[in-house]
């Protein structure tokens, strides 16, 4: 690691991102991001680190997190298929937040990759901090999209670290609370989140400091939530002590940094009102720990504002904040930061109601207090790192990447997937029923807790969606949409309306195939098997009736596995 004072700096960007739009009125403008390229260009730092244009993520890489059936759909999605691809809006793209622009796919894998990237570049020992301005989409679920976010590249490039690192620490300053990155790993102590956010009646209603992660994971979640008008000092009173806690006793192997800028006074979409020093204070703090440290982009809706903040927090990774002009230098967007043409986002005159009700230092104390809980640097037995996938390293062929066509199990095998999904999509929903069996858990309390909180599940009924735009709750049809099997799950990590006390369940439901789907699948699979077919289709088969389980109890087992 090179000391704190000189720093390898990687700069991830793709002059194309600037191009794709969300369309005429949508807050989120891609072309922020080349608005601070420019300025960053201005101030002669491109020399000063290593400029990289990441390879683009593939489909593959992102199935490594998001469903693919969820990849699938935005490879092939338009603004003219959007309509019956999300299912009349119930699948996928929910609400006005996520259009279906031209590009989507390629906008995505542009975020994806250079987050994808600079995890790389960090686990080889390249580069001790690296940016992606283009990255930081932290709303993205699993198998949604979620508040202009479609693919979550803060999580995959997280998994990337993981490969290498037995520990990483994501830090979200972003106004909104980090949910989909949050979310991902609610469950493990191998990654911890903490976020500074706006919370009460604001998107998405999620992260609250009783939120702390699960099973393994509990405790691993941190919560800062806070109230309107925050300023730099009222800011770094809780930032700086929270996370000096956390590096203490955490001990992250590398930190990501998702610097979400509509935190900054004067955003269209924010609450806050930090300066540009405020925000970029996290980013000088962070680089003082010696920590290997990736910089990502996020929120951010006054475009000229965000330009200036990730132009000024570069300077910042470099560490020459203290040597740049603040009078802009010239450049292609100079007239849009008149009239001062200043390198600053100043602040405003609203009030801080964290101070004004005393609630910031509550936070604090029971922010440090949860903290104080936790054991001591949890270990994780290493390995060598994989130099190439699993299926690569076998000599499984994946499509025609090698090369080679399909042959003729490969055909069958993706005749036979076609077919299920589409009768997955089109067969009918079975009736209600009532959920009779707790699902397994290894807190037993935590299912004594929830199991009297079942409800019946109503198949026509409708589903609760915050909207980012507006702030509303809209109800969405759960009728023929994905949510219709989703066992009556509150939704809480996607956006439903908190209520008092509320716990996080989206980890509470169990798979929940249609009767009709599986039937199809066990004597198909099975017939395949007795007539003959190979046995590798027929262990596939015997995996698709185990619900994808791997491992076999010696009564259930009754012969040898035999690789064709």
């Amino acid at each position: 690691m090179a000391s704190a004072s000189k720093r390898k700096v990687d700069y991830f960007h793709d002059p194309d991102v600037g191009a794709y739009t969300y369309g005429i009125g949508h807050p989120m403008k891609p072309h922020r991001i080349q608005v601070a390229h420019e300025l960053i260009t201005a101030y002669d730092m491109l020399d000063k680190m290593q400029v990289l244009r990441a390879k683009r993520a593939s489909a593959e890489q992102m199935t490594r997190f998001h469903t693919d059936e969820y990849v699938h759909f935005l490879n092939r999605v338009t603004p003219e298929t959007a309509e019956e691809l999300t299912y009349h809006g119930t699948r996928f793209l929910v609400g006005e937040d996520n259009p279906a622009f031209e590009g989507l796919f390629e906008f995505c894998s542009i975020s994806a990759g250079g987050s994808i990237g600079a995890a790389q570049r960090i686990a080889a020992g390249s580069s001790d901090i690296a940016v992606n301005w283009a990255g930081g989409l932290h709303h993205a679920k699993k198998r949604e999209a979620s508040g202009f976010c479609y693919i979550n590249d803060i999580v995959l490039g997280i998994l990337e670290l993981l490969r290498t690192y037995p520990r990483v620490l994501y830090i979200d300053i972003d106004c909104h609370h980090g949910d989909g990155v949050e979310e991902a790993f609610y469950t493990t102590d191998r990654v911890m989140t903490c976020s500074f956010h706006k919370f009460g009646e604001y998107f998405p209603g999620t992260g609250t400091q009783e939120d702390r992660g699960r099973g393994k994971g509990k405790g691993y979640a941190v919560n800062i939530p806070l109230k309107d008008g925050i300023t730099d000092e009222s800011y770094q009173s809780v930032f700086e002590p929270v996370i000096s806690k956390i590096l203490e006793v955490y001990r992250p192997s590398a930190v990501v940094l998702q610097c979400g800028a509509d935190s900054l006074s004067g955003d269209k979409l924010g609450c806050f009102n930090l300066t540009m020093y405020g925000h970029s204070h996290c980013v000088q703090f962070l680089r003082q720990q010696n920590v290997p440290l990736i910089l990502l982009g996020g929120g951010g809706y006054t475009v000229k504002n965000v330009g200036r903040t990730w132009a000024y927090e570069t300077a910042c990774a470099l560490g020459i904040e203290n040597e740049i002009d603040t009078n802009l230098p010239w450049n292609p967007y100079f007239e849009w930061f008149g009239p001062r043409y200043r390198l600053e986002v100043a602040g405003n005159n609203m009030d801080d109601l964290n101070v004004k009700d005393g609630s910031l230092d509550r936070v604090r104390i029971n922010a440090l207090e949860q903290l104080r809980e936790l054991n001591p640097v949890p270990s994780v037995q290493m390995q060598d790192t994989p130099r190439e996938p699993l299926g690569t390293h076998l000599g499984f062929s994946f499509g025609k990447d090698d090369g080679k066509p399909r042959d003729e199990l490969d055909a069958r095998l993706a005749q036979h997937a076609r077919y299920i999904y589409s009768l997955q999509e089109s067969a009918e929903a079975p009736s209600s029923e009532s959920e009779e069996s707790e699902s397994e858990s290894e807190d037993d309390n935590w299912d004594q807790r929830v199991g009297s909180n079942r409800r019946r599940v109503n198949r026509s009924s409708t589903k609760k969606r915050m909207s980012l735009l507006t702030g509303q709750y809209f109800d969405v049809s759960a009728e023929n949409g994905f949510y219709s099997h989703c066992n009556g799950l509150n939704g809480y990590g996607l956006g439903a309306p908190p209520q008092k006390n509320a716990r996080r369940r989206f980890f509470q439901a169990g798979p929940n195939w249609e009767e009709e789907v599986e039937s199809v699948i066990v004597a198909r699979t099975n017939g395949d098997a007795a007539g003959g077919g190979s046995r590798r289709h027929g262990l596939l088969g015997e995996t698709m009736t185990r619900g994808g389980k791997t491992s076999f109890d010696d009564e259930e087992w009754d012969g040898d596995v035999h690789m064709g």
